[in-house]
């Protein structure tokens, strides 16, 4: 009865979760409330005060998309032995598919807080460096299987990579570039810094 109890609670918390993404791409971090959370759960202000205030929920939330965000990409890369075809999959996952791309778009309407939010701060840190080590374990091993020529070290090539997505990915988010576009231009980075061309055949 306990267990049944405890994934009972475990499943309501993952289903408020997912109203705190839905209200915060309808209304922004900014501009969201209580009372928006709890029409999209379909509960009571009360009810969604039960799992945290406003704050922790978002916060939840935000840890949540990071998390997915952080896998999906390491998946991608993880499907493949070859670092050329991990680079190609790497960047591939990176970019936004367009302005209506929630997960992207949740991790961005949250990032405003970092500059005023230690905690918040720390968590964008965390996801930065996540895709750092990505990046960057994928050099070091295309330079050990002889795919790449890097041009300097490993880790500031792998910064480089992410935050260049990062300037691109509110272009897309803002509409001012196509995916296909921001793709081209990183697969052109990669070119500049491995001497590989990701367009090309492997």
């Amino acid at each position: 009865m306990a267990a049944r109890k405890g994934s009972s609670k475990e499943a309501r918390r993952a289903e408020l979760g997912k109203a705190v993404e839905r209200a915060l791409l309808v209304r922004g971090l900014e501009g969201l409330r209580l009372r928006d959370i709890a029409d999209e759960a379909g509960v009571t202000p009360a009810a969604v005060l039960y799992h945290g205030d406003l704050d922790a929920l978002v916060h939840a939330a935000y840890q949540q998309a990071i998390e997915r965000y952080s896998q999906e990409r390491e998946q991608a890369a993880n499907h493949f032995t070859d670092a050329r075809d991990q680079l190609r999959a790497c960047i591939d996952k990176g970019v936004a598919t367009g302005p209506d791309d929630a997960l992207t778009r949740l991790l961005f309407e949250y990032w405003p807080r970092c500059l005023r939010d230690a905690r918040a701060a720390a968590l964008d840190s965390a996801l930065t460096e996540r895709q750092i080590a990505v990046y960057s374990g994928v050099l070091v091993l295309g330079q050990a299987q002889g795919h790449f020529t890097l041009q300097d070290p490993p880790r500031l090539l792998a910064a480089s990579f992410v935050a260049m997505e990062d300037g691109y990915q509110m272009e897309v988010l803002a509409g001012r570039r196509t995916r296909t576009e921001v793709i081209t231009a990183l697969h052109a980075y990669a070119r500049a810094v491995t001497g590989h061309d990701l367009a090309g055949n492997p």
